[in-house]
């Protein structure tokens, strides 16, 4: 049986030496006559001088600037830190500047409506151009908002790199967003131009969106065009919207050759795209990014801390609507090819994702650790069915991940693979902690902390904490944190958000362990954290215990403060068809949390739910039920239009009921 902790896989030799991470370090070396020994070292000199790391980034990736810059940063302050004041880049540039011959693969694409096809950069360029001339044409200027509510395939990645080419600001939602979730999104910035597509197909089944989209423009008087893409009915000659243009017609329009075509450079402060938080509850977070902040975090994200290359292939099981897809298309920076896939994952096979790897010679292969489980219960080893050899990386995000899932992919997928756990956030459009080709893969550990990411774990009082669970802490800036909340004018939200615990750090609202070797563990949500009776428990660590019991499918736990400094702490537990809540199952997982954990993580109570209530981005839903719990109105604790499965909720609505009548009672 694996242990947190147990060493899984040690990097070769000419694994190292064919890392992009060791290329820098020679690069150092020769241009600035530093030499660190191992990534730590480097790492430690990439937040103590901040400056030259983030300029030695500018260099070594050649950023384009029409001007150069006077600083690399004004000052260390958080929030307010200026990067590269008085340069001019544009994301979309760099995106598209590895374009060599042009034969080489820029999208591999599949869904469940389409087979699996492939799209050259050459071909991504010249429909990029064409979309962007006609944008112009259509009036959008630097700073107007341009919005999508499409599937994850090439035309949506193709609107977002032709919005973003001529300086407009991208946002996209994913097609099975309700209308409000859609429009409390949207309406914050004012969109002047959607692209929507007819419907989606998922699980086999068609899912048509043009009523949606027809309330969603009604909704958004600021809208001035809307593009049309006919995707489920691909024959359809006329859009369902009066004066909405085709996308097909977009397109029809000669091309515009590469030295012709003028990229809008703005300036160092100027919003590159708006991401939402999840808007579980309250009005989503608008968050804004800047092309310089994005375009140097983004190249060390995919250079460094994922290792891609020209010829390498990416993948990563994700929507529109998740920050992920901002992410998986940055490895077009490095030059490699990205992989879209819409659909489900696991339908009509649940292998399909592993089949489509080995299609188009997948080098990194990413979904979440709840993707893992769901083919581990299966039991499927995709290394013994495909041909996985290109295969050398895998990256788990989304959720913690479990030491059993890392061993999972040795022994199903391949015994010599980089196994990485990454987080971040949306909020940064990348992660903190995450992985180096250099290091060795223990189970359930996140390998490192990231280049330029001055991450501590910290007590409540602001102290260092060394192998002790704590909150996750950035003491130094960095070029991708957020601008600005789009409509926070003074900043306020935005402080609220991440400075109103310690003045001048951003606390992320994570808990953290960094043990001594450098190794990172994620624990959950330090505001969704269990705190009983002054013991913090991560909840991760109790779904680990508790999913492990044979009759547990899924689960989620929360803890109540109560008068008189007393908690409550349930634990909700969906069993799999055809059990039940029995004493035997309760004595099971309360014994599991007692060994595996501590007395402590045994809940007051177990429940057996029909279903745990899950975010459209895959999170468990636990401050909202925390807040039922606790007496609020369900529709201020929980915005149902944001969730998965909205019907999951009114259990624990009913439990609360039930219990207000006792407690008045």
């Amino acid at each position: 049986m694996v242990k947190e902790g147990d060493l899984l896989w040690t990097p070769s030799r000419a694994f190292v030496e064919n890392s992009n991470v060791t290329q820098y370090l020679r690069w150092l070396r020769d241009n600035r006559g530093l030499n660190f020994a191992d990534y730590d070292a480097l790492w430690r000199w990439s937040v103590t001088e901040i400056e030259a790391f983030w300029e030695s980034l500018w260099d070594y990736f050649e950023v384009q600037s029409s001007r150069p810059y006077a600083r690399v940063l004004d000052r260390r302050v958080m929030p307010g830190a200026r990067w590269f004041e008085g340069s001019r880049v544009n994301y979309a540039e760099h995106m598209l500047r590895a374009e060599g011959d042009g034969n080489a693969p820029a999208f591999h694409h599949m869904s469940e409506t389409r087979p699996l096809a492939t799209m050259n950069r050459r071909e991504l360029g010249r429909q990029v151009r064409i979309v962007a001339t006609q944008l112009r044409g259509l009036g959008v200027a630097p700073g107007d908002r341009v919005v999508s509510y499409m599937p994850n395939i090439p035309e949506t990645a193709i609107a977002m790199l032709a919005a973003v080419a001529i300086g407009a600001v991208w946002s996209s939602a994913a097609p099975e967003f309700g209308v409000t979730t859609v429009i409390e999104r949207f309406s914050q910035i004012e969109p002047k131009v959607l692209f929507a597509a007819d419907g989606y197909r998922f699980a086999g089944k068609d899912f048509s969106r043009i009523a949606e989209v027809k309330q969603i423009v009604a909704a958004l008087p600021s809208l001035t065009c809307v593009v049309w893409l006919p995707y489920l009915d691909e024959a359809a000659a006329v859009p369902p919207l009066s004066d909405a243009i085709l996308w097909r017609e977009l397109l029809d329009h000669s091309d515009v050759p590469r030295h012709l075509f003028a990229y809008e450079q703005v300036a160092y402060d100027h919003p590159l795209w708006v991401v939402f938080s999840s808007g579980t509850t309250g009005l989503p977070k608008a968050i804004a990014h800047s092309h310089i902040g994005a375009l140097l975090e983004h190249q060390k994200l995919s250079h460094f801390h994922l290792n891609l290359k020209p010829g390498g292939v990416m993948f990563f099981y994700t929507t529109t609507g998740w920050v992920m897809w901002n992410i998986v298309l940055s490895g077009l920076l490095a030059g490699a090819a990205v992989v879209l896939y819409d659909g489900s994952p696991v339908h009509p096979e649940p292998d399909v994702l592993w089949k489509m790897a080995a299609e188009t010679g997948t080098t990194c292969f990413g979904a979440s650790p709840t993707y893992v489980q769901i083919l581990e219960r299966k039991g499927l080893e995709p290394g013994k069915t495909f041909d996985l050899s290109r295969l050398d990386s895998i990256l788990l995000g989304g959720s913690p991940a479990t030491p059993e899932s890392f061993a999972w992919f040795y022994r199903a997928v391949k015994s010599d693979l980089w196994l990485t756990s990454q987080s971040g956030g949306t909020e940064i459009c990348s992660g903190f902690v995450g992985a180096s080709p250099t290091l060795p893969v223990y189970a359930g550990e996140i390998q490192t902390r990231m280049l330029g990411m001055d991450v501590h774990a910290w007590s409540d009082d602001g102290r260092e904490l060394a192998d002790e669970v704590g909150e996750l802490v950035v003491t130094n800036p960095f070029p991708s944190m957020p601008i600005f909340f789009w409509g926070d004018t003074k900043g306020k939200r935005y402080h609220e958000s991440y400075f109103d615990v310690f003045p001048g750090v951003w606390r992320h609202g994570d808990f953290i362990k960094i043990n001594g070797r450098g190794g990172c563990y994620i624990y959950g949500r330090s505001d969704s954290t269990l705190n009983r009776y002054g013991v913090r428990i991560g909840t991760a660590e109790i779904y680990r215990a508790v999913e492990q019991v044979d009759e547990v499918l899924d689960s989620l736990i929360v803890c109540c403060e109560l008068p008189g400094g007393n908690f409550y702490m349930p634990l909700f537990v969906k069993l799999k068809p055809g059990c039940d809540l029995t004493d035997s199952v309760r004595l099971a997982i309360n014994a599991k949390l007692r060994a595996d954990c501590s007395p402590r993580h045994v809940p007051d109570e177990i429940h057996q739910v029909p279903d745990v209530p899950y975010t459209l981005t895959g999170k468990k839903m636990e401050i909202p039920v925390r807040k039922i719990l606790m007496g609020w109105a369900p529709d201020k604790a929980a915005s149902r239009d944001a969730m998965t499965n909205p019907p999951a909720l009114d259990w624990y609505i009913a439990l609360a009921q039930r219990r207000q009548r006792t407690a008045v009672a």
